[in-house]
This record gives C-alpha cells, structure tokens and sequence, in this order.
C-alpha cells in the first residue's frame, strides 16, 4: 500500500520535533551550558566538568527518553490493535505493574542496595513472569477476552503485593524510596542503564513492527484475517512477548510511567485514517516527543524539587484523555 503525500508530511513532522526535543532534553538542566558548549563537549574527546555532565548526565538521559517514549506509544498502539480495544495500553497486560513489583521486592529486601543494578534485573524478571502467567492463562490460543481477564488479574495481584511491601516496610526510608521510584523519572540515570535496557527494547520494536500487516488484517475481525492467511497464535506470541521486552525493560530503568500508551495513538489514529501499520511508526514517533517533551519540563518546571516524570504525565494525560472521551461522546450523539 502506497502512503499518501499527507502520512509523509505527518512522519516528517514527527520526526523533526523529535529530533528538535531530544537536542533539547541535551541542553536543559541545572548547570547553565550553552547550546555550543552542550555539542562541542558531547563530541569532544577532553575529560573536562561539561564534558562529563553531557555524557554522563544528559546523554543517557536523552537517549531513555527517547526509548521509552518509541516503546509506550508503540505497544500501545499494537496492543489496541491487537486486542480491538481503545483503552488497551501496556498496563493492561499487567507487565507494567510486575515490573514495578520485581522493583519494590528488591528495594524491599536490600538487593537493589547491595548490587547496584539489583532493581533494574529485578523489574525485568517480574516483567518475564507476568507475561509467562499471562501465556499461561490465555493459553496459546486464547482469545483477546481472556488476555485481557488475565493481564487484570496478574495487574491486580501485582498491585496488592506492591501494597502490601508498602505496608510492612522495614522503614520510612525504604518506603518513600519504593514511592518514588514507582512515581517514574529519567533523573540520576547513566549510560549503564541505556546498556541493560536497549538490547530489550530493540528486540521488542522488532517483535511489535513485524505486526504492522497482521494488525491492518485483523481491523477485518480475527476470521476475515485467519483466511487472509495471517497467522492469529504468531500475532499473539508477538504482541505479548515484544510488550513485554520492551515495556519490561523500560519500566525496568525508569519505574512506571503512565498515559504516553494510551493517549498518543488516540491522538494520532485520525490522522493516519485509522490504518495500523501507519499508526506504529507515528505512535513510536509521537510517544517520544511526548514523553521528551515532559522530561524537559520537569526539569525547567521545578528545577530544585524533583518533580516525577510519572506524575506529570498523568497531570496532562488523564484530562486530555476525558477530553478525547468527551469528543468521541460528541461525535457519537
């Protein structure tokens, strides 16, 4: 299928106010470093302060963004395709709360403090469980229903468990540590972080963009699209494992982080014509200027309080996305 002149406008667009934030997220921060200054450090082979603040610092940080964001649009768009539902995102499948409480458990018991990537390989290991005992309860040929039944169960059961590491925690420190990290944020984070979650992330975008024409067959229903010859137990494996690798990873090094998933396609779908395997790229597209684009605001916002990545996002998602509901109510009278 030819893309029409106006979807490569669209991508265009995107791509460049992508690449306009993250040169952005590079040259906004605490220490007052001009734009010139930021680059010449950034590709300079000096050991000087700025130099360090760019790689050390801005770069990684950058760089997770930019990941993070691709994955959250990207699955969510997959997974509302996949599961013909509009309020699907990662969440939904409950990897983003086992995430979080591979996290809490090793904050809980010390690991995270004794080795330094304890929390991260934690995360991903609550992410790998969550998505075999979601494959394990649809079973390989479980329909969309009993996916999502499954993905709220192991959500919930997640959640209680987060609560209940909350509610016996050793000490007030360990539990304001456990709040924290579960608000979301890129702050503090370092090239060894990009390192652990980009061969996940990478394998997941590839699992997730192979569904681009399978997802275009199944707007048919999943019938129409079974006798198209699509493949419905190979769309499943990897709808599921690639959300799980990529939103695993990700909630693996920047905690959970809500909203990105759920509303960027819904912003972007009536400008694709509602055509998934348009909808991916430009969800991926739009997912990481948003959440780079929130990134540099919490920081110029309110430089000197740490202001959560996760609760900004949730600030502006959650009524824009009563806007969009609102919207569709209208259009539907």
């Amino acid at each position: 299928m030819r893309n029409p002149p106006r979807f490569t406008l669209l991508m265009a667009l995107l791509g460049a106010l992508t690449a306009g934030l993250f040169m952005l997220s590079l040259t906004v921060g605490p220490a007052a470093i001009g734009f010139g200054d930021s680059m010449r450090a950034l590709f300079s082979g000096d050991a000087g302060e700025i130099t360090l603040i760019m790689r050390e610092i801005r770069l990684p940080r950058a760089i997770l963004g930019l990941m993070i964001g691709a994955t959250l649009g990207l699955s969510g768009a997959v997974l509302q395709g996949f599961l013909r539902n509009p309020l699907a995102e990662p969440g939904l499948l409950g990897i983003s709360a086992s995430a979080s409480l591979g996290a809490v458990l090793a904050i809980y018991t010390g690991f995270s403090a004794a080795f330094p990537l304890g929390l991260p390989i934690a995360a991903l290991g609550g992410a790998v469980v969550a998505v075999l005992l979601v494959r394990a309860m649809a079973g390989i040929g479980g329909g969309t229903l009993t996916i999502i039944l499954a993905g709220v169960a192991i959500s919930a059961f997640a959640g209680a468990m987060t609560s209940l590491a909350l509610n016996l925690s050793p000490n007030p420190f360990a539990a304001l540590e456990i709040v924290f990290w579960m608000l979301g944020s890129l702050t503090d984070r370092s090239m060894t972080h990009v390192w652990l979650a980009a061969p996940f992330i990478l394998i997941g975008w590839a699992m997730l963009g192979a569904l681009a024409r399978p997802l275009d067959a199944l707007t048919l229903g999943p019938d129409a699209a079974s006798s198209m010859g699509i493949d419905m137990r190979r769309v499943q494996f990897l709808a599921i494992f690639g959300t799980a690798a990529s939103v695993g990873a990700a909630t693996a090094v920047a905690g959970a982080i809500g909203f990105v998933g759920l509303v960027v396609p819904h912003i972007l779908r009536p400008l694709v014509g509602s055509i998934p395997s348009r909808l991916l790229p430009a969800s991926a597209l739009g997912g990481a200027s948003v959440l780079l684009a929130a990134d540099v605001l919490v920081r110029v916002i309110a430089p000197d309080r740490d202001l959560k990545l996760g609760v900004l996002t949730a600030i502006v998602g959650a009524p824009f996305f009563l806007w969009l509901v609102w919207r569709t109510r209208r259009t539907m009278l």
